[in-house]
């Protein structure tokens, strides 16, 4: 047991952790990033964050991550990101940072960290958010015909992102962020430079992995060097991709022992991508897929049996997100040494108060809602694939439903448990394509 365990009376959940940079973490308890949308049509922060952030934060968590903060107001997840462009004033200004400081103090209000995720879409801009995609190559991504062509970006492009990406870090940390995390996985802009599907290049930032990964690199290096090293710095990266060809969990394995070297303070692992979004806990098309490990299947959290892989390797403390739901397998996955921070997003939606609800041991298992928010096959009627149209709203229906929730909590609401799927799912499509005709960029 570690000291840190001991002092919190044996509760391995309760122990603080002292990352590399000297800060040090309240619990081993992480409200993991989920995308947002509440910026406004200035693609800012608003008072929407400062709600829903305060409440995470007297809820419990030792930790919260911002969902992405897009260094590219352009080519963004989804209308509604936070926003900082450093190439455009008003992502920048006076009023912009103000909104951005009342989000770091609500985000920080109980003594936990706050840190901020910091990305670039890519390829995965939708059609109605973005004019032009942009990834390593022109490799589209198909689904459903949401999706335009990337256009491939040249080298200065590249170099002017990794800057952009050390410019908004130390924003983060000018407005009272205590942390930062670089977003490697998921089919964004960096993960999508580290798989060979996506990445096709020629020249220094494709073929071979140490070039496939340079991006990656060089960005921790440059956000190392705007926050000085007393300052968090996480990144996120892939287990695997679980698509044929892609990102593979021995690539991950070998990018790992490159990052030992880079002094990062929290290695968040996930995996998949919107092809395969194994992130939600289901497989995407069966012709492309990887197979899961068969030890995971069994298991309560989706990637631990990579993480334990993982942590062969790894120098840095090590975060596992999702699928945690009972105390009984964070406490496990603990005690493995596989993991030291357990990560939950989805069950703060519903119950923002759920960390500490743990903590003081008045629950033991965490809020699920993923069973009943699907559609039964019988009685689906649909005049083309309706078994895929059933999977696609299944599991976009059930992402907007959080989504949804999430923005009851940061209207001051209480959670809306009754809302169906399809009712989810309809209304997100709808709000998704309206903010977009509203963004001012």
């Amino acid at each position: 047991m570690s000291d840190g365990a001991a002092a919190a009376g044996g509760d391995p959940l309760a122990a603080p952790l002292r990352l590399p940079c000297g800060a040090t973490l309240p619990n081993r308890l992480c409200k993991a990033a989920m995308t947002e949308g509440l910026a406004d049509p200035q693609q800012r922060a608003t008072g929407r964050h400062v709600r829903l952030y305060r409440a995470w934060s007297e809820g419990g968590v030792g930790l919260s991550i911002t969902g992405n903060v897009m260094v590219d107001r352009h080519v963004i997840e989804r209308p509604g990101n936070v926003a900082i462009d450093v190439t455009h004033p008003p992502s920048v200004d006076a009023q912009a940072r103000q909104r951005l400081r009342d989000w770091a103090r609500a985000g920080t209000a109980a003594g936990n960290h706050l840190w901020m995720q910091i990305s670039h879409a890519g390829r995965q801009s939708a059609r109605y958010a973005t004019r032009q995609p942009l990834g390593p190559s022109a490799v589209q991504l198909d689904l459903l015909g949401t999706y335009a062509r990337p256009r491939a970006l040249r080298e200065d492009e590249i170099l002017d992102f990794v800057a952009r990406f050390a410019r908004v870090a130390a924003i983060a940390r000018e407005s009272g962020f205590t942390g930062v995390q670089v977003h490697g996985a998921h089919g964004y802009l960096i993960s999508s430079f580290l798989s060979p599907v996506t990445n096709r290049r020629t020249d220094a930032w494709g073929g071979p992995l140490a070039h496939r990964a340079r991006l990656l690199l060089e960005t921790v290096r440059a956000v190392r060097r705007a926050v000085g090293d007393d300052f968090p710095l996480s990144v996120k990266l892939n287990s695997d991709d679980f698509r044929q060809g892609g990102f593979s969990h021995e690539d991950c394995l070998a990018v790992v022992a490159l990052l030992d070297a880079e002094g990062i303070d929290l290695l968040e692992i996930s995996g998949g991508n919107y092809e395969q979004p194994r992130l939600l806990g289901v497989e995407g098309r069966r012709g492309d897929a990887v197979a899961v490990r068969p030890s995971t299947v069994v298991r309560e959290a989706y990637f631990m049996a990579y993480a334990a892989a993982i942590r062969r390797v790894a120098t840095m403390p090590l975060m596992v997100t999702g699928g945690f739901r009972s105390r009984t397998g964070m406490e496990a996955a603990l005690a493995s040494g596989d993991t030291d921070v357990i990560g939950i997003a989805r069950p703060f939606c519903t119950e923002p108060d759920a960390a500490r609800r743990l903590l003081t041991r008045a629950i033991d298992r965490l809020p699920e809602h993923e069973q009943r928010l699907r559609l039964a096959a019988s009685g689906w009627r649909s005049p083309a694939s309706p078994l895929l149209l059933l999977k696609v709203v299944n599991v976009l229906g059930a992402q907007s439903w959080y989504y949804q929730q999430m923005e009851r909590l940061a209207d001051g609401r209480v959670p809306d448990l009754e809302r169906g799927v399809l009712r989810s799912f309809l209304r997100h499509q709808w709000d998704e394509r309206t903010r977009a005709a509203r963004l001012q960029r």
